[in-house]
């Protein structure tokens, strides 16, 4: 058979592809996925020229009408979007309370040196303070020279264990224990330190184990017994500050506090002037040049400042707070009359004000709002008036003994007033846990009140903080509620939560403590149906965290 060039080229084209047809085929087959080549496209042919053209490269091919090229789509994950909503705002207020160590006020009870006993009594005041919506304690952990904690610097205190020096037994660290009962149950814990009384006169005798008698050259004796650290002395200086840089650094607290003591009340000394002869002196022979009152302030100032700066480099979250003798001077505002905290115990608190060396400022407002010579609205305008820095202004209300034909209604008044007066960071600090333990009407005319519900503590916005991540949450329906379980990926940060829940068109939350993890809702809440459920985190210095919302289906 005689065959043309041009026939016998085509003819071999033909062979080959049929042969890569019959490979590929089989190939597909073994592997069942289809064969493709991206730059060569195999169709039907009618010639052999055809053919040779069809696997030249470059080669154009159209697919012929009515054959139709079909892809597999790719297969993607649908993410549904963040549920977005707009949740109510959270009340905001801070509430504490003074617990008196000192003379043994509010606890530990005098003579009952247990310490289950003591336990069990904190836990019963921490207890109270929780169930009427309560959010701090203000614990006295160093009411003269002494400590309510393990400390290295200053003797065990007889107010704890009826003997100065002598620890609690069996062992136990107060301080630790009131800091971890009081987080668990959402209370902020500041410990309240007297920067400058030695000894009082109702801690038993002057032994050996006292910081009288171990750092002599820092105290004076008073008149009425009492013994008071020199304020001008650098050494009272350098150990109170110590003193109260220890307690930061190796404790959980939430916020530092200082009283109105000084230099001491006129009174102590039985009218005579502060014995700091030998301190003046010495300040006089390096040509100091204020005069004695203004340099007895500096000292104060300077350990004001000292004392600011050194928590806010160790601790910046741990808040620094002053309750001084609520009036500066009389006449401030037009008006008032009393004593004067600026010429009687040389303390400048409107300075430090001023300074914004402090983060909340409680002067001690101990009086009604009538009559205006002393009256708690005018006095807590007036240092509003001096809030430069806007730090926090949380009065101290006299609840034990304020004076007036119905105690209990007056005390409502004034949280009601300081609402008013201090909007943006609402607040007051009761003096004392006897104004609550021993009146059951003021107890009640408060929770049923102001304290009807629960309120986190304002935000202290020039303090920094991480942020905080955004929770997770995972909610289960169950017969007749929904089950939310919520986590987070940082749960040493989060010190409340906040739990929210919408039926029908309303909104409503509740505050929880950091150590909750669940609860249940209600599918149906006055014939309402329950629509979402969110979540917030919360960190120490009261930041909330982004919410995390899921419609119930």
């Amino acid at each position: 058979m005689n065959i043309k060039p041009i026939e016998a080229v085509a003819f071999f084209l033909l062979l080959a592809s049929v042969l890569l047809n019959s490979c590929a085929s089989r190939k597909h087959k073994k592997s069942g996925k289809e064969l493709k080549s991206p730059a060569v496209e195999m169709v039907e042919t009618d010639t052999a020229e055809e053919a040779a053209d069809s696997v030249r490269p470059n080669k154009v091919t159209t697919i012929p009408t009515g054959v139709s090229k079909t892809t597999v789509p790719e297969k993607k994950e649908v993410v549904a979007p963040p549920l977005k909503v707009t949740l109510p705002a959270v009340s905001r207020e801070f509430r504490g309370a003074w617990v008196a160590t000192v003379a043994n006020i509010n606890w530990p009870k005098r003579g009952d040196y247990s310490t289950e006993s003591q336990k069990r009594e904190a836990i019963k005041l921490l207890d109270l303070l929780k169930a009427n919506n309560f959010n701090a304690v203000i614990f006295q952990v160093r009411p003269s020279g002494d400590a309510l904690y393990d400390s290295p610097y200053e003797p065990w205190s007889y107010f704890l264990t009826g003997q100065i020096g002598k620890r609690p037994s069996p062992y136990y660290d107060p301080l630790e224990f009131w800091v971890e009962e009081a987080h668990k149950r959402g209370l902020e814990l500041h410990v309240w330190l007297n920067p400058y009384r030695a000894h009082h006169s109702s801690g038993g005798a002057v032994t050996s184990e006292s910081i009288v008698k171990k750092e002599p050259d820092m105290v004076v004796r008073l008149r009425n017994g009492m013994y008071w650290f020199d304020p001008a002395n650098p050494k009272t200086q350098d150990h109170s500050a110590k003193v109260v840089a220890d307690i930061v650094k190796r404790y959980d607290i939430d916020g530092v506090h200082f009283d109105d003591y000084f230099y001491p009340y006129a009174s102590y000394n039985g009218g005579a002037d502060f014995p700091d002869a030998k301190s003046w002196a010495a300040y006089q022979r390096t040509d100091g040049k204020l005069a004695r009152a203004d340099w007895r302030r500096d000292n104060v100032n300077r350990f004001i400042e000292r004392v600011y700066k050194a928590i806010k480099a160790e601790k910046n979250y741990v808040k620094f707070g002053i309750s001084p003798f609520g009036i500066w001077k009389p006449g401030y505002p037009a008006g008032i009359t009393g004593s004067s905290q600026y010429d009687e115990l040389y303390a400048d608190a409107k300075l430090w004000l001023n300074k914004g060396w402090v983060d909340y400022f409680t002067p001690q407002l101990y009086w009604p709002i009538q009559p205006q010579r002393q009256s708690f609205t005018s006095l807590l305008k007036w240092w509003e008036s001096e809030n430069t820095f806007k730090r926090h202004l949380w009065p101290g209300l006299n609840t034990v003994a304020v004076k007036s034909s119905n105690r209990p209604q007056e005390i409502v008044n004034q949280i009601n007033a300081t609402r008013e007066i201090v909007p943006n960071s609402a607040g007051v600090i009761h003096w004392s846990m006897a104004g609550l333990t021993g009146n059951a009407n003021m107890l009640k005319a408060i929770k049923n009140g102001p304290y009807h519900s629960k309120a986190l503590v304002p935000r202290s916005t020039w303090l920094s903080a991480n942020p905080l991540l955004q929770p997770s949450l995972l909610l289960t329906k169950k017969p007749g509620s929904v089950f939310a379980k919520w986590l987070h990926k940082q749960p040493e940060q989060v010190f409340h939560w906040i739990a929210y829940a919408q039926y029908g068109d309303n909104w409503e939350y509740e505050i929880l403590d950091g150590n909750a993890s669940e609860k249940s809702f209600p599918i149906e809440k006055n014939g309402k149906p329950l629509k979402v459920i969110a979540v917030k985190a919360v960190d120490r210095l009261s930041n909330e965290s982004e919410y995390i919302a899921k419609k119930i289906q």
